[in-house]
Formats: C-alpha cells, sequence, structure tokens
C-alpha cells in the first residue's frame, strides 16, 4: 500500500517550453474577451488549455495579465484543478484507478504492464505523444475492479494481459 500512495502523490515536474509567437497571438486573442474580468479565470484557462495544449508559466502569466489577478493566484486555480495540466499531455490520458477495490484486484500489475509496453511511468508522456498515464484514487466504479480510463472510455474487469490490446485501440 505504501507503494500505491506512493504513486497517487508522485508530483508532476513543470516544463519550461517557449511557445511559439503565433500561438501566443492566438491566445492574446483569445483572452482580449475576458480583459479585466477576473471572475472568468476558469474559462480563460480552459481556453488557453486548449489552443496551447497545456498551461505553462508564460501562458499562466498571460492570463494573469490579462485578467488582472496575481500570478500565484492562477496558479493555485491549475494546480488545484485536475482537468488543468502544467506539463504537455498526449493524445489520450489513461487513468488507472489504484483506489482499494482496484488494487487489490490487480491494477499494480495492469500498472506495470503500462510501463513496460508503452514506456511511461505515473505522471509520464509516452515519447510518441500518444499516452499520459496518471493513477488516481477513485473512479467510481468499484464494481468493475480493475478499472482503466483512456479518454472518455471506460474499461473495466481488466486482466492484466488485456491491457496492452486495449491500448492498441488507441492511435
Amino acid at each position: 500500500m505504501e507503494e500505491r500512495d506512493a504513486l497517487l502523490k508522485k508530483k508532476v515536474e513543470p516544463v519550461v517550453e517557449a511557445i511559439p509567437a503565433e500561438k501566443l497571438e492566438q491566445l492574446d486573442d483569445i483572452l482580449c474577451r475576458y480583459e479585466g474580468k477576473p471572475g472568468y479565470l476558469i474559462p480563460a484557462l480552459k481556453d488557453a488549455q486548449e489552443l496551447v495544449g497545456y498551461l505553462p508559466q508564460q501562458v499562466q502569466g498571460r492570463v494573469a495579465d490579462m485578467l488582472g489577478v496575481t500570478s500565484s493566484h492562477v496558479y493555485g486555480v491549475v494546480t488545484f484543478y485536475s482537468f488543468f495540466t502544467i506539463t504537455p499531455r498526449g493524445r489520450h490520458t489513461i487513468r488507472l484507478c489504484l483506489g482499494t477495490a482496484c488494487y487489490v484486484k490487480g491494477a499494480k500489475d495492469i500498472l506495470e504492464n503500462i510501463t513496460r509496453e508503452v514506456g511511461i511511468t505515473v505522471g509520464e508522456t509516452s515519447s510518441d505523444g500518444r499516452f499520459t498515464l496518471e493513477a488516481v484514487r477513485c473512479l467510481g466504479a468499484c464494481g468493475l475492479a480493475p478499472v482503466l480510463l483512456v479518454g472518455a472510455d471506460t474499461h473495466g474487469n481488466i486482466v492484466p494481459k488485456d491491457t496492452v490490446s486495449i491500448l492498441e485501440g488507441y492511435q
């Protein structure tokens, strides 16, 4: 259980990457709709993430400036809500439940299969940009344990050896 808890607490390090000038221009155009409206922080962040793919510090700073809020406030919101990310993501997000029911029924073996076959651990994105792997505490489907979400698709009662065949369906 200590190993499971460590996976669930794993911190994701932010990526420092320059955003192309044309993307920044598009971002500024989007943010103009929210200028001076701090109550629109979440919609502004959502639109920014849809454009850039994630919310690096450079983007967070622009959002803060346009809305008239502090960068620390923006960062707090970005890191609080799970649908925002400070790192680039794969085309498909794999969310593996490591809750008690799933863990007891083999989630650890599923995680080991993903790590071995896809080449990523929790918090990482595959080199081909196809998958990002997350460990979550509960997906609310304990009756289907172990459970894996790929994007919005739920896969339950997984046998660890079937993990790879499930993921092959996502290009």
